[in-house]
């Protein structure tokens, strides 16, 4: 029988809370557009998003700091940080008016999460050789910053569609609302495939890393 009191104090500490609370967060993304119109589920999905971005910094960085990196934590950490990254992706590409640009960059970033994943599982013990690099952090920090810039071009793009027939075409208010909206459809596209990018370069690493342990042993 498994005793509570000793898997407790090693999995219910901040930083695994955090942790577990932004793999939550994830399918919470969704569970927005679900019982949310448009406006309210782009704005609580963007603040959510934005909460579980800020916690993926903070647990690793309390768990250093405080010495309570736990297996547990670095088991999950990944896993939520996919999650998160891989329904926003679906999310975004499904409810935003620009899908055509986003399906490539986004079929490469969720295609090379299961492939590194798929290598990890495959590989088991020897899968340290696979340790996350600064790189690879790097490009979930990019895929994240994408994701919350495309979140805010739908809130912008729904309140152009309500100003548009009541405010004047000259308006400010309506032409600041069309620059935000070019800028984050620009930028957060921009974002995207620089993450992609960075996706297939840190998945190519991952495989060559990889490839001394898939040799057949002769």
């Amino acid at each position: 029988m498994i005793k509570l009191d000793y898997i407790m104090p090693m999995i219910w500490t901040i930083p695994n809370i955090l942790t577990i609370l932004r793999l939550l967060a994830a399918p919470g993304v969704a569970l927005m557009f679900l019982y949310f119109n448009r406006l309210y589920a782009d704005w609580f999905a963007l603040l959510l998003f934005l909460s579980a971005a800020i916690t993926d910094w903070f647990d690793g960085f309390l768990a250093r700091r405080w010495k309570q990196e736990t297996k547990f934590g670095a088991m999950l950490d990944p896993i939520a940080d996919k999650a998160m990254v891989v329904i926003a992706l679906l999310l975004i590409v499904g409810y935003s008016s620009m899908s055509p640009w986003l399906v490539l960059p986004a079929t490469l970033i969720v295609f090379r999460e299961v492939f590194v994943s798929g290598l990890r599982e495959f590989l088991g013990n020897t899968a340290g050789d696979l340790k996350v690099t600064f790189l690879a952090k790097f490009k979930t920090t990019v895929q994240m910053l994408a994701i919350a810039v495309l979140f805010s071009q739908g809130i912008f793009e729904h309140y152009i569609n309500q100003s548009t027939g009541v405010l004047p075409t000259d308006d400010p208010l309506l032409r600041w609302m069309q620059s935000g909206q070019n800028i984050s459809v620009h930028l957060g596209l921009w974002l995207l495939w620089l993450a992609a990018a960075l996706t297939l370069i840190t998945g190519i690493d991952y495989f060559r890393k990889a490839l001394p342990h898939l040799r057949e042993q002769t």
